[in-house]
């Protein structure tokens, strides 16, 4: 009996000390909040997690969902590395077939709109790399709405 009051403990104490695993989403505001920081940028977060920064709304039509637009952008990481960019003349798509993170945040514009997504890794790629993307990336988007069909 004296040693279940020893060992009890003892376990109690390991599990205590056991690290809590802090959740991505809690990692990737950080990493976004630091960037914006750092980098002097003024932007607003909508409730998934998304951070936009709007230089110019634009003044056509506004996409929704099922818009199919043009866009230029340079897709980045937070340490500068760029993994993607278009042309200035954009490449179309439907937004049905883009990342979460666009298919929030660019209807955030206007035609000929432009600015910058900060998206967290869930609505990016997630867990999985994706070519030079390395898996969990914050990936930022300077971008530039052309056009919305």
């Amino acid at each position: 009996m004296k040693i279940l009051f020893i060992i009890i403990p003892i376990i109690l104490v390991f599990t205590a000390c056991k690290k809590e695993k802090i959740p991505q989403s809690e990692i990737d505001e950080n990493i976004i909040v630091d960037y914006i920081n750092d980098n002097n940028i003024t932007a607003k977060s909508t409730a998934s997690g998304l951070y936009y920064q709007i230089d110019s709304l634009g003044s056509g039509t506004q996409p929704n969902a099922n818009s199919t637009v043009t866009v230029a952008y340079k897709g980045q990481l937070v340490d500068g590395q760029v993994f993607d960019q278009s042309s200035s003349a954009g490449i179309t798509f439907s937004l049905k077939n883009v990342i979460n993170g666009w298919q929030e945040g660019i209807p955030l514009f206007k035609e000929n709109g432009a600015g910058t997504l900060l998206i967290p890794s869930a609505l990016g790629y997630g867990a999985q790399a994706n070519g030079s993307i390395p898996k969990n990336s914050v990936l930022i988007f300077s971008i530039h709405l052309i056009s919305v069909e």
